[in-house]
């Protein structure tokens, strides 16, 4: 009973707003005093690895901000839709409990009115690679809601985990083409106990699923060993192709760019690897920096 009346507490203490308005009421005082607000937007169904991005902003910043918008144009039908907010009681308490300030839940009808598709919001060259190459049109929701978000919510800071990493490079370049004041912190991949990349999906795997999940991350950190051995990238990309198919994986991608996701010029710099597979009907993606010495 007692840690009951301390969740209600919490929660009755963090500010829930649905509206434009409600929110610039509710940050007004925090806007005067010049403190700074960080920005997590989230799609709802929180898990360790979203709380780890809170985490870290509630480290950097004086108000945490979380926002939680479904786009139901990410979705194939309405009662997928009606399903997946269903359960986003839940996340309330969660983010009570991690010190979140202001929890901003708006209407598809508040942040974008009856205009749902009219603009979007596309960076050529980086959205057109990894995920965006082969998902026609896979950011253009994201990086428009996200953009619209930096513009309501005006935070110094907004978080964006490190499995993200080309959302991460779209939204910089976001920023500095249309001279937004807020800076992007890449927040690491929170992972489980065997390096699966932490997800919604973790507790549905059935149990040959949570036997392969492991391998993904596995073979990132083998061809990152094999390149500081002196390895040819291509070699190693074709390495980590085959042990993943082989494994009974569906690959989608392979693939290495520069931190800044430009071609791969010489093999001294510093690499990302990214990988993204299909495991039955689960789509895992992952990735790992190669830093080499300077």
């Amino acid at each position: 009973m007692q840690n009951l009346l301390k969740k209600i507490f919490k929660v009755n203490r963090m500010k829930t707003e649905t509206t434009i308005l409600g929110l610039d009421a509710a940050l007004k005082s925090a806007r005067l005093a010049r403190k700074s607000i960080g920005l997590i937007s989230a799609k709802g169904r929180l898990h360790q690895g979203h709380l780890s991005i809170i985490r870290e902003a509630r480290k950097l910043c004086d108000v945490v901000v979380v926002s939680i918008f479904v786009n139901p144009a990410r979705f194939n039908a309405v009662q997928d839709y009606a399903n997946y907010c269903s359960i986003l009681s839940n996340d309330h308490y969660l983010l009570a409990d991690m010190g979140c300030d202001l929890l901003f839940v708006p209407t598809v009808q508040q942040l974008y009115g009856d205009d749902l598709c009219r603009t979007k919001i596309t960076v050529p060259g980086i959205t057109d690679i990894l995920c965006g190459q082969f998902h026609y049109g896979y950011f253009d929701d994201d990086i428009t809601t996200l953009t619209k978000l930096f513009n309501i919510v005006q935070p110094g800071l907004a978080f964006l985990g490190q499995i993200d990493w080309q959302k991460i490079e779209i939204m910089r370049a976001i920023r500095r083409d249309l001279n937004l004041p807020v800076a992007i912190v890449a927040v690491p991949i929170f992972r489980d106990e065997n390096g699966v990349v932490l997800s919604r999906c973790n507790t549905e795997f059935n149990d040959q699923q949570r036997r392969l999940a492991p391998l993904v991350y596995q073979s990132l950190l083998k061809a990152q060993q094999n390149l500081y051995a002196g390895q040819r990238l291509s070699c190693v990309l074709e390495e980590i192709y085959q042990t993943l198919q082989q494994s009974g994986f569906e690959i989608e991608y392979v693939q290495a760019y520069t931190p800044y996701l430009e071609p791969v010029i010489k093999f001294d710099q510093n690499i990302m690897l990214f990988v993204a597979v299909k495991l039955g009907i689960f789509r895992l993606k992952d990735n790992i920096n190669v830093k080499y010495p300077s």
